[in-house]
């Protein structure tokens, strides 16, 4: 497999649903207990050694890049406790904006210069597009930066949204909010890799998760998979390190 392009040029009316797709090597599920906010808990409060997705490895940076033009920003994946299991939510982003526009994202965007750093600019940023007060956030942990096709530097924030928030979406940025389980998302039978030619004769590849009528694709879905690493290295050296709630979940 060619290297991904980390700079494509994505043509107007570029659909990504219909590009062809690439055979996956086959990962194995996660167990249904590191399917739990127990467990996700317990995989950022400890030491895991775990790897990024392997085929965008080298779009990821432990820290910004000095004198980067790349725009910082960060964003907020956000677990919630239901009856029915955890739950991942996110927004379709309204149709008229210049970046990203309609298309599935976590809460997110630019840190500004009155942001202490990601983690005060991805809970402002939750706030502001769909209303949950950072006091609901209960920070868990972050990944590695991701840097996007459109020159992006994303640092995804972890957290546990807390139960008594209020939905209030920004309707200037976001046309939908919604929530996709995590035993959904983290499900591998479920990702899919596709490759799109380039007018240029370069080729792309990118991730994507379909869930119903939505189509989680790109950055979005390269971090999921990034969670699917932690939480399946976090299972295996929990477990195998005789973690007792680990065991016991």
């Amino acid at each position: 497999m060619d290297k991904p392009r980390i700079r494509p040029v994505i043509v107007p009316g570029f659909d990504p649903r219909s590009q062809p797709l690439v055979a996956l090597d086959p990962l194995p599920d996660l167990p249904a207990q590191a399917l739990q906010l127990d467990f996700l808990r317990s995989a950022f409060a400890e030491p895991i050694q775990w790897q990024v997705e392997p085929l965008f490895r080298s779009s990821f940076y432990p820290e910004f890049l000095p004198g980067s033009m790349n725009v910082r920003s960060a964003v907020c994946i956000g677990v919630m406790q239901r009856p029915e299991g955890p739950t991942v939510i996110f927004t379709r982003r309204a149709m008229h904006l210049h970046n990203h526009a309609g298309q599935i994202s976590f809460p997110g965007g630019r840190i500004e210069a009155s942001d202490l750093g990601p983690v005060e600019a991805a809970l402002r940023e939750t706030q502001e597009e769909i209303g949950i007060e950072p006091r609901f956030v209960r920070y868990l942990g972050q990944h590695p930066i991701f840097v996007t096709s459109t020159q992006f530097a994303m640092r995804p924030i972890i957290g546990e949204l807390q139960a008594g928030f209020q939905l209030l979406p920004d309707s200037s940025e976001v046309a939908e909010v919604f929530e996709v389980p995590l035993a959904v998302l983290l499900d591998p039978q479920r990702h899919q890799l596709h490759h799109a030619d380039l007018p240029d004769g370069a080729g792309r590849y990118y991730f994507s998760i379909p869930w119903g009528p939505y189509f989680i694709w790109g950055a979005t879905a390269v971090l999921i998979r990034n969670l699917y690493h932690h939480l399946s290295a976090a299972w295996g050296q929990l477990s195998a390190g005789g973690d007792t709630q680990a065991k016991n979940l």
